[in-house]
């Protein structure tokens, strides 16, 4: 009587377990300004300075001194043990001149992304064939003091 009493309760456990581990999860990355915050950035005016100060330091900017500041906001929905999936994205790129004044300001969706395949390149230089002590010998006959 006991042990299924026992039974019963590990197996409506286990079913809540189950079902909580199921449940789909909904996270946010990033930060994007508010539209009302776009708004009062006035192109041709405002500085990189006077950008931060109204709508906050980006998440990304240009790896030049002319280029832009990226606000990124992503929603990732996770389903179990399924990969996550990419639900919304929003992209704010503000873009200033040579003088740093605002240029443009751009938003971008997900629908307005294209799917970029990354490549790897990778140059052999046939260390992983050889072991510790080969590559230790193959040293010795090379070393030369005069350099």
């Amino acid at each position: 009587m006991v042990g299924l009493k026992r039974m019963k309760i590990a197996a409506i456990g286990a079913c809540l377990l189950l079902a909580v581990a199921c449940t789909t999860q909904i996270r946010n990355h990033g930060y994007v300004p508010l539209p009302e915050d776009l708004e009062n950035i006035k192109v041709g005016v405002d500085t990189r300075d006077s950008v931060i100060e109204a709508v906050g330091s980006p998440s990304a900017s240009g790896v030049l001194d002319e280029g832009g500041f990226y606000y990124v906001r992503s929603q990732l929905r996770h389903f179990g043990a399924r990969k996550p999936k990419i639900i919304s994205r929003r992209l704010v790129a503000i873009t200033f001149d040579s003088r740093g004044v605002v240029r443009n300001v751009e938003e971008y969706a997900l629908e307005d992304g294209k799917a970029v395949p990354l490549t790897r390149r990778v140059t052999d230089n046939d260390i992983q064939t050889l072991s510790i002590l080969q590559q230790l010998l193959k040293g010795i006959g090379n070393f030369s003091p005069t350099l």
